[in-house]
């Protein structure tokens, strides 16, 4: 049959890769298992099959494609630029089309509409409170049990809907501020420290009402219509402001590829999207944001897939560490995938578990306490695998503890 949507993989996407295998050593998956399926050469020859009508878009196929942490390791040492990340993109959209199931169904009704929606995702906030507060969590399946783990505290949103936060000293622009979903309820303190900072950087921070969920979790699992709805709908949220302002790897990741999903239009707002860390960074190499002079010792740092792999953001977090007054301890150079990959823990829980303990033995090698992590994702994962006696934080969250210190 071959493929049958206009999202499926390109005859010049497939074909770009010649098979080199520099990106066997970088694949999580491939590492794990020592499957060729289950390498990104071996995924690009299975597309190209099923586009040349060689097999059929099966279980197996399915098999091999949802077993994809989608980290994009591999594009950073491609030697012919494989767009592996949209070939991925465009083979679960295919899957949707041509398996589609009750599972794939509840799926996208999950990330397509649920983490769109301001009043569902307060009642599956409820329910998260509710499970934190009792004992009911203990009756859950061990996989759920270990995701309630990774979840702070919930606390009141950070980033009140059509809110501006006014500059603090010098203006330089209009920053609109991305709360997503999850993120909004369930990391408050993060979009709190961020926030503070932006001001402190110069920027009035603009909280649109009318956006909504970024749509990456949608487009990884094939959820084509609701992701062109997202993007969307956060072009037109986003019109008005000078950048783009987010603080979640993954988030920012998808936001910088609107082209895809909005056309010119979104092509236009992703040149405006910067992460947090970009953001603070040049703010701090300017001098709108003052170095401490406070030693507080190691921490030791995180890379998030895309932030290192698919945003190419290495430095940033490291040097707000630094002007923090921490000392980044490396726990990893090549910056391997931790496992949680949006929904990968609960889809495909072994390999994230065995990614996880792995993450969080590097983090135990450094023998620091205090974990910098810029992905609400790989906070999960990694406090679900460290338990008791390990703080997980986003870079910019340190740096703003810093300053209300240094300023008392």
């Amino acid at each position: 049959m071959g493929w049958v949507t206009e999202h499926a993989p390109t005859g010049a996407e497939v074909n770009a890769c010649v098979r080199c295998g520099l990106c066997l050593p970088e694949c999580p998956t491939f590492r794990l298992t020592g499957k060729e399926s289950f390498s990104p050469r071996g995924r690009l020859m299975a597309m190209s099959a099923v586009a040349d009508g060689v097999v059929e878009v099966d279980e197996s196929f399915a098999g091999i494609m949802d077993s994809c942490l989608q980290c994009r390791a591999c594009e950073v040492v491609c030697p012919s630029l494989v767009p592996f990340g949209r070939a991925m993109e465009g083979a679960r959209a295919e899957l949707a089309a041509q398996m589609p199931s009750r599972t794939r169904t509840a799926r996208h009704l999950l990330v397509g509409r649920v983490l769109g929606s301001p009043g569902l995702l307060r009642m599956a906030t409820l329910a998260v409170k509710v499970g934190q507060k009792t004992r009911v969590v203990r009756v859950l399946p061990s996989l759920l049990r270990s995701g309630f783990a990774g979840i702070r505290p919930v606390k009141p949103v950070a980033a009140q809907p059509g809110s501006t936060y006014r500059a603090l000293g010098q203006r330089i622009g209009r920053a609109g501020f991305v709360t997503g979903c999850v993120m909004d309820v369930w990391f408050s303190d993060v979009h709190a420290a961020s926030i503070a900072m932006l001001q402190r950087a110069g920027y009035d921070v603009v909280v649109p009402a009318t956006q909504t969920c970024c749509g990456a979790l949608a487009a990884h699992d094939g959820d084509v219509k609701d992701t062109h709805r997202l993007a969307e709908r956060n072009v037109v949220a986003f019109a008005n402001v000078d950048v783009v302002a987010v603080d979640s790897a993954g988030c920012g990741a998808h936001l910088k590829d609107y082209k895809h999903w909005a056309g010119q239009a979104g092509e236009l707002f992703s040149k405006r999207v910067f992460d947090i860390t970009e953001l603070i960074d040049q703010a701090i190499t300017s001098g709108r944001i003052p170095k401490s002079s406070v030693d507080r010792g190691p921490v030791a740092i995180q890379d998030p897939c895309h932030l290192r792999h698919v945003q190419r953001i290495v430095d940033a977090p490291r040097n707000i560490l630094r002007a923090a007054g921490y000392s980044p301890v490396e726990i990893d150079p090549d910056g391997r995938c931790c496992g949680a990959a949006g929904m990968y823990s609960l889809l495909q829980p072994e390999l994230s578990h065995q990614l996880g303990a792995a993450k969080a033995d590097q983090v135990r090698q450094s023998h620091a306490n205090v974990v910098a992590s810029a992905n609400p994702g790989c906070e999960m994962q990694l406090r679900s695998h460290l338990g008791k006696g390990y703080e997980i934080v986003h870079p910019v969250e340190l740096l703003w503890r810093a300053v209300q210190e240094d300023d008392r």
